[in-house]
């Protein structure tokens, strides 16, 4: 029977409430975890800072002292959860090692999101940003073999390829070709809301982790690298958050929040493999269901509303992490070549697009394609991991 959050009892808030001891959690061991272990971490750690950065600014909008409590009480508990599901990352990992695994979380669940897409548009929406995360995991994984002299099979394990998508450089565009069309929140399915704050939230994430460790390397490829693709992310962002209708009240907002939370921590607890990380998907899943229900109590008195209104009845199939070699080589054969020109699609270099191009290169090969070179003249061969064969756009390596 399919589970509905909204008719599930949760953990009630006043029980929520962790002590350090039970925040300590035991990180998983980067040479024997699931790759997809770690990539689900990385996902629900974007999707907690999302809830706790938009609960302050739901807070800042709000003029009633006892709601802005509430807010607060709720708040607190995300923020546990966040510091509990991003610790069970392992400090053993290196920026680069955990960078290349977040990309490997930007590839897989972008993809199986476009996969599981019912909108056509929005599905594009997802075709197009996947190729560009999936190239960017060929430059991380090329600067990792170069600085510490280590492959990337090390950490995505054959399960996501790494070679040329969509080049890192072609991806600087005008901001105003990096805004969407948003759905129609009074038609759309609720799996694609869903999906729209999924694909949000995660690339939020990216571009938060980017702009902050980016500095801390002493190498200037690695420096650059980190700038070129941070500001990369954040066309991600808006590209993704422009999706969501702004016609969504707070109230809404929120609620579509609680709801994806549940639906996440649903998905991972029943696809978990290490049971430890499994039964941490299972309580916050029970911490959540009294988090939306405590938002479907504001809706219904802010909005005049009921939930079931704008949410799915029940929720959709689990989102799974899994390899989907072939639909991202389907892509590079077909869609390699796209840019964007307003809230659409075109397969040349418009003027916006070429004089953006020209600003932001200043007359030099930028530090994505540099890092390429570097990593060739050092190890005699770009990295690569293709297990499928070649690239499917006759992209060959180059020596």
């Amino acid at each position: 029977m399919a589970f509905d959050p909204l008719q599930q009892r949760g953990i009630p808030l006043d029980e929520q409430l962790r002590d350090w001891r039970e925040l300590n959690v035991t990180p998983i061991d980067p040479d024997h975890a699931d790759p997809y272990t770690r990539c689900r971490i990385i996902t629900m750690n974007g999707i907690e800072v999302e809830a706790v950065l938009f609960s302050h600014q739901l807070a800042r909008h709000c003029p009633d002292l006892e709601i802005k409590r509430q807010l607060a009480r709720v708040r607190y508990i995300e923020a546990q959860q966040q510091k509990a599901v991003n610790w069970l990352l392992p400090g053993s990992s290196s920026v680069l090692e955990t960078t290349i695994a977040y990309e490997q979380v930007a590839v897989d669940l972008t993809a199986w999101v476009a996969r599981m897409e019912p909108d056509d548009y929005l599905r594009q929406a997802y075709q197009f940003g996947v190729l560009e995360d999936f190239d960017h995991l060929y430059r991380y994984a090329n600067l990792y073999e170069m600085i510490e002299h280590r492959k990337a099979e090390k950490i995505v394990d054959n399960l996501t390829e790494v070679m040329p998508g969509r080049p890192t450089y072609l991806h600087h565009r005008d901001p105003m070709d990096n805004v969407r069309q948003p759905y129609e929140r009074s038609v759309t399915e609720p799996l694609s809301r869903l999906h729209a704050l999924t694909i949000m939230s995660a690339e939020q994430q990216t571009m938060n982790f980017y702009m902050n460790v980016g500095p801390m390397y002493m190498e200037p490829i690695a420096r650059q690298l980190y700038q070129e693709i941070g500001m990369v992310e954040e066309e991600h962002v808006t590209h993704y958050e422009s999706l969501v209708d702004p016609g969504e009240s707070l109230w809404e907002q929120l609620l579509n929040h609680e709801y994806n939370e549940c639906y996440l921590y649903y998905s991972f607890m029943e696809t978990e493999s290490d049971p430890k990380v499994k039964n941490i998907w299972e309580l916050h899943l029970n911490m959540e269901l009294e988090h939306l229900r405590l938002a479907a109590e504001l809706f219904k008195r802010f909005d005049g509303r009921d939930p079931d209104q704008v949410l799915a009845p029940a929720l959709p199939p689990p989102v799974t992490f899994e390899p989907n070699k072939g639909y991202i080589r389907e892509l590079l054969a077909t869609q390699i070549d796209c840019t964007t020109l307003g809230t659409g699609y075109v397969r040349e270099a418009h003027e916006r697009f070429t004089r953006m191009q020209e600003a932001v290169m200043g007359g030099e090969k930028p530090a994505s394609e540099r890092v390429i070179d570097d990593n060739r003249a050092i190890s005699g061969r770009e990295y690569r991991l293709e297990t499928e064969g070649p690239h499917p756009a006759g992209l060959q390596f180059s020596r």
